[in-house]
């Protein structure tokens, strides 16, 4: 054996014999995301009959990923636009971008922006925005404030703020005898809380059941808030894509400003531009006096330095450009009117079918609901038969995507349900 073998040799079984207890022995396996995982599942299944509702991204009638027209537009202007360039971003994002992102959450005639009481910063995404204002809370709200979740929610917000140190605790919002919101026990939820807690509310669209309060419900809630003096966190991933319109998806956190709340709202481009895999996002932060929003913008640079240093350029420029050129902002909300409307089409579709082959139950909620998802009320056993024997894949909670819908699937959807409601 020649000497730099017999060396290398020495040398492996030295770094062995020093490495029997190692530091990644302790770590335990994670369990996969389910959504992901779910998708994963879908992907590996062969069955042409297969049907992914489980996924929350938008497809056309073809399930084929949707590009909005404007975004292609958008994308040759920048293409085409020589003076741009790769250097850093500042730390908040551009202000053209965030102030556009921050006037269309608010309203142009917002009195906290007439007021100079607005900044907002750049994010990765609304999970970006959502992680973001969960640190600046965790660094200066309360200590030891709470943050109130709606029962069900979005997976993702539960970890966000365990991450950063803040417990959660859950208020009722989902009622399964009425498939509707369970006012009485979210208003009597958020009496009962410590005062000075934190408020998660869905602006629109709520993530998974579909299910959004009325004007009416959502005055009785800001006075619970008000009167508890609690902290609201919207988290608005929706805007336009719900019911099409864009200023009444944005009602209720134009309500809250109306009434004279500081408050958070996390933006999300993903799913009214379908830029999911852009990452482009914006938190929003309404305060009392000027001041204090500029005190907030800094403090929100600091964190913002230590985590990411600079946002990514790309599809904030995208929206920067679409929010801000009065004829590719016109032409959005047409993009915005045909996504909408294919999914409300398939809320349609969807409970005429059940209908028509007399589904047990009542399924009046598939139209009342709104937004990408709908929170159907099946049992995790009935997933499970949806899954085994009709290669339907959907989370176990019953929600299905919408977008996974189309008029080549809607029918066998519809009779595979009706099916397994009748004998699970």
């Amino acid at each position: 054996m020649s000497a730099p073998s017999s060396r290398l040799n020495q040398l492996t079984s030295h770094m062995q014999s020093s490495q029997d207890v190692s530091f990644f022995q302790q770590i335990p396996q994670a369990a996969p995301d389910a959504i992901f995982h779910l998708t994963a599942q879908y992907q590996a299944d062969t069955d042409p009959r297969k049907v992914n509702v489980g996924v929350g991204a938008y497809r056309d009638d073809n399930l084929k990923p949707y590009i909005l027209p404007v975004v292609k537009k958008a994308d040759s202007i920048l293409f085409h636009n020589e003076s741009l360039d790769h250097e850093y971003q500042p730390i908040a994002g551009q202000k053209t971008y965030t102030k556009a992102s921050s006037k269309l959450i608010l309203g142009e005639d917002s009195p906290a922006f007439q007021q100079n009481r607005v900044v907002a910063i750049q994010t990765i995404s609304g999970t970006g925005a959502n992680h973001t204002a969960a640190a600046f809370l965790a660094k200066f709200h309360k200590k030891g404030a709470i943050c109130l979740l709606s029962k069900p929610t979005w997976a993702n917000h539960k970890a966000i703020f365990n991450n950063v140190g803040i417990q959660v605790a859950e208020y009722p919002y989902w009622n399964p005898s009425t498939r509707g919101l369970d006012l009485e026990g979210m208003l009597a939820a958020l009496e009962d809380a410590p005062e000075e807690s934190i408020v998660l509310l869905h602006a629109c669209a709520h993530n998974p059941t579909g299910v959004d309060p009325t004007r009416e419900q959502w005055q009785r809630i800001a006075d619970v808030v008000q009167k508890k003096k609690h902290f609201p966190f919207f988290d608005c991933a929706y805007q336009g894509f719900a019911s099409g319109n864009l200023d009444q998806d944005a009602w209720a956190v134009r309500y809250f400003v109306e009434r004279g709340f500081e408050l958070f709202v996390c933006q999300s481009f993903a799913k009214n531009f379908g830029l999911y895999g852009e990452r482009a996002g914006n938190l929003t932060v309404v305060t009392r006096t000027p001041e204090q929003a500029q005190h907030v913008l800094s403090q929100l640079e600091i964190l913002q330095r230590s985590e990411i240093s600079n946002p990514p350029a790309y599809g904030s420029r995208i929206v920067d450009l679409v929010l801000n050129d009065k004829q590719l902002y016109a032409e959005w909300n047409d993009n915005l009117g045909t996504m909408s409307g294919r999914i409300i089409e398939m809320r349609k579709r969807l409970f005429e079918k059940l209908q028509q082959l007399q589904t047990p139950g009542t399924w009046n909620h598939i139209v009342d609901q709104i937004g990408m998802f709908s929170f159907t009320g099946l049992s995790p056993a009935q997933v499970k038969v949806l899954k085994e024997q009709y290669h339907i894949y959907m989370t176990d909670n019953g929600r299905i995507s919408m977008a996974g819908l189309s008029s080549k699937n809607v029918d066998y959807f519809a009779e595979s349900i009706d099916k397994v409601v009748r004998s699970v």
